[in-house]
């Protein structure tokens, strides 16, 4: 006879193969978009300081400054989310960035390439913490590493394909009295557009709202994938309640200092690869995609060794840091134009691999709309690391005229995120020591 727990189990991994089949290929496309229509400016680079007068430092503080606004409606944007509904703010989210991006097509001079920089960002707010905060009501807290893995996947996928794709777009230079950095923002929007429509119409809001879930199979994966916490409505006591955890704070420096790294290689390796005198557009985005390869070997293997060793997020987030430092301090003593670019795939692997686990640790952590709220928070600090990452990237550059010297920016951040990941483990084993306690107690209430 099966038992309860069996039948349970099974019941749970059908609907969960279903989630994964409907909703993750969709969640991939939203990101992939995303990563596309707020990195294609990389490629633009060298086009717009020729039509636009934009510099390298100029060029780096307006890729940066899309994540100054990111960042700061990123929280009021999930807690929007939590009220209405996934469907319409995740499709107004799309709609409005990908028309944002054709609007780039106008960038005329350093200021306008600000303000669109800037309201891109508005626009994308909370996208990527709204997936984050829909994978803690889906999904179980053993495959959330997973399922974070693979949306990263298509950001690292996005760096692979759309950088010749975009290289290629270059290439319409002339036709229709539009040059080729206008074609490449335009019909880079349009399928964003496409795709929020498509998701207001196939999102579901929850797991009951899905059609192609039975009522049990709702109710197993919502009753698995929701936390216990208190659904406290007002704003201010949600932030207040998120903030509260210790814990949080420290992850989200160090994911500040791990998007320092990541962005400032993303904006700028098409300008590596073109100091290395390649200067066909295709071939540098090109070549610029092998970096993506890294990244998505990254977000594939580590969440698969969380799984074979649960619980083993923080030794990996600190093996998996000081192997970046180590291959980026080799890309800086190389020489060859080829070794480089392996090691610094290779040093992605390692940047981008690393950032599944701390979304694991804090989903392990959180629930309801306290994880709307820390998760946005979390990411918020983070992506101000955008902003410093490029700037200082460009900065570096213009000091030293080698697009190349970027990476003692990425060693230097890096390491310090490595130094707070020892203060991480003590904030977690009293985090969970703290909880444990307090577990019995609750448990004793509810038995009275």
């Amino acid at each position: 006879m099966t038992s309860p727990t069996t039948a349970s189990d099974r019941l749970h991994a059908r609907a969960t193969k279903k989630a994964f089949v409907r909703l993750v290929p969709l969640l991939m496309a939203a990101y992939f978009m995303a990563f596309v229509d707020r990195t294609n400016v990389g490629l633009a680079k060298t086009s717009l300081e020729l039509d636009a007068g934009i510099d390298a430092a100029a060029y780096g503080l307006g890729a940066g400054l899309f994540f100054i606004t990111y960042a700061a409606l990123e929280v009021p944007s999930n807690l929007v989310l939590h009220k209405v509904g996934a469907k319409v703010w995740i499709s107004r989210i799309a709609v409005t960035w990908g028309l944002i991006t054709m609007a780039m097509m106008f960038v005329s001079s350093p200021t306008v390439f600000y303000v669109l920089r800037l309201l891109l960002g508005a626009a994308e707010a909370g996208l990527y913490p709204g997936i984050m905060y829909l994978i803690t009501t889906w999904f179980a807290q053993k495959d959330r590493a997973t399922v974070v893995g693979l949306i990263l996947t298509a950001s690292s996928v996005a760096f692979i394909v759309a950088n010749p794709i975009g290289g290629a777009l270059m290439k319409l230079d002339g036709i229709g009295g539009l040059h080729g950095w206008q074609w490449l923002f335009v019909l880079e929007g349009i399928p964003t557009v496409l795709l929020g429509v498509l998701i207001f119409f196939v999102l579901p809001n929850s797991p009951a709202k899905a059609t192609w879930l039975d009522a049990d199979e709702a109710a197993e994966l919502t009753r698995r994938a929701v936390g216990e916490e208190p659904e406290e409505s007002r704003p201010g006591a949600i932030i207040r309640n998120a903030m509260s955890k210790p814990f949080l704070l420290t992850i989200a420096a160090i994911y500040f200092m791990n998007q320092i790294a990541t962005y400032g290689v993303i904006f700028f390796v098409p300008s590596i690869v073109e100091a290395m005198d390649v200067t066909d557009s295709f071939m540098i985005g090109l070549i610029s995609g092998v970096v993506g390869i890294g990244a998505v070997v990254g977000v594939l293997v580590v969440p698969r060794i969380l799984r074979r060793r649960p619980g083993s997020e923080v030794p990996l987030i600190g093996i998996t840091t000081a192997a970046a430092i180590v291959f980026a301090l080799v890309f800086i003593a190389v020489d060859n134009p080829v070794a480089k670019m392996v090691i610094l795939s290779v040093t992605m692997l390692f940047i981008v691999g690393v950032q599944p686990l701390y979304w694991s640790v804090l989903m392990a952590r959180l629930g309801g709309v306290a994880a709307a709220a820390g998760l946005a928070f979390v990411n918020t600090i983070g992506l101000t690391g955008g902003f410093v990452g490029p700037y200082a990237f460009g900065l570096t550059e213009e000091a030293t005229g080698s697009p190349s010297s970027g990476l003692w920016v990425l060693v230097a951040a890096t390491t310090l995120g490595l130094v707070l990941v020892p203060l991480l483990s003590k904030m977690l084993v009293r985090h969970d020591r703290t909880r444990d306690a307090a577990e019995p107690e609750v448990e004793a209430v509810f038995a009275v």
